[in-house]
């Protein structure tokens, strides 16, 4: 899907039907015959965008000769399940045109396109790749305070340990963590690598925003391992319930069982093939019996209530 954008004079950006100089060009999931088309028209090399289709590409820099490509890792929430992942994000730009390549439709991206970020040029390249960056680390930022809310409405759950559910959730948020703290590692190391000028031509005003960028960044990565070490306590609490929990569910099971195998024993012993004198004889001796056997059952009851065992 090739989709181009171009900012207006109020500094919001616009939909075009064709490519122009100094427009935004955004790839999503494109065919070979897309990247062939966007090849032609701005001169970027081809595979500069086709090493995008792969998800598993790495926050890096690479310069062409003529194009550039930063790769980002995004956050990404799989709607299916809820999910919370990260995708490559890839910059190219030239000297006339900026593209952007995704495997799928990205949060941040739309941002942009519904005309939520003030003040984008995408005539300067610079100053949008490092909006790119800040609204990417603020994005991060807000999938995090997501996931704390996910976190207490896990911790509110605890008594429901039964549900295989709530356990599933726990390794999924976990999951999510540690996918937030790699890839915001990996950005921190491109933010790093950018700031030094060596990347993108960086201009005064773009200094401060590229600051910010680095400020959120960290503070996203500071924010994810604060929540890591949280759903790591409450995953030890868990633990810790379901062995109290199979512990009492043992100690009562136990206990019911001794319990009930007062009256068959002494069943069996009378049910011998022996001479039970006097008990032989009497007329009520099995209610009597019956009824000796579930005073015996009810004084232990008593007693492995009073120590807590019942």
């Amino acid at each position: 899907m090739i989709k181009i954008y171009k900012s207006n004079k109020d500094s919001m950006v616009e939909k075009l039907d064709k490519v122009q100089k100094d427009c935004w060009i955004d790839l999503i999931n494109p065919s070979v015959e897309e990247i062939e088309e966007i090849s032609n028209k701005t001169k970027i090399d081809k595979d500069l965008i086709m090493k995008m289709l792969d998800e598993e590409e790495m926050p890096r820099v690479e310069i062409e000769e003529d194009s550039t490509l930063i790769v980002v890792d995004t956050p990404y929430i799989e709607d299916k399940d809820n999910k919370y992942s990260t995708l490559p994000l890839g910059i190219v730009f030239s000297n006339n045109y900026l593209v952007t390549i995704s495997s799928k439709k990205l949060e941040l991206l739309k941002i942009f396109k519904r005309g939520k970020i003030k003040k984008v040029r995408t005539e300067m390249k610079s100053r949008f790749i490092i909006q790119l960056l800040y609204e990417n680390a603020k994005l991060y930022l807000k999938y995090l305070r997501k996931i704390d809310d996910e976190i207490d409405k896990t911790e509110k759950e605890l008594h429901n340990l039964s549900e295989n559910e709530e356990l599933i959730n726990v390794l999924n948020i976990e999951k999510s963590l540690v996918y937030f703290i790699t890839s915001l590692n990996e950005n921190k190391r491109l933010i790093d690598k950018i700031s030094k000028g060596n990347v993108i031509k960086m201009y005064e005003e773009d200094l401060d925003l590229l600051e910010d960028a680095t400020i959120e960044n960290e503070q996203a990565a500071e924010m994810a391992k604060i929540y890591r070490e949280i759903l790591a306590s409450v995953s030890d609490t868990y633990a810790t319930i379901i062995s109290n929990n199979l512990n009492t569910a043992m100690k009562i099971l136990t206990s019911i069982t001794i319990i009930f195998s007062i009256p068959t024993m002494i069943s069996s012993f009378l049910g011998m093939n022996v001479n039970l004198g006097i008990i032989s004889t009497i007329r009520y001796a099995f209610i009597i019996i019956l009824i000796v056997s579930i005073i015996i059952s009810i004084i232990i009851a008593f007693i492995f209530r009073k120590k807590k065992l019942l």
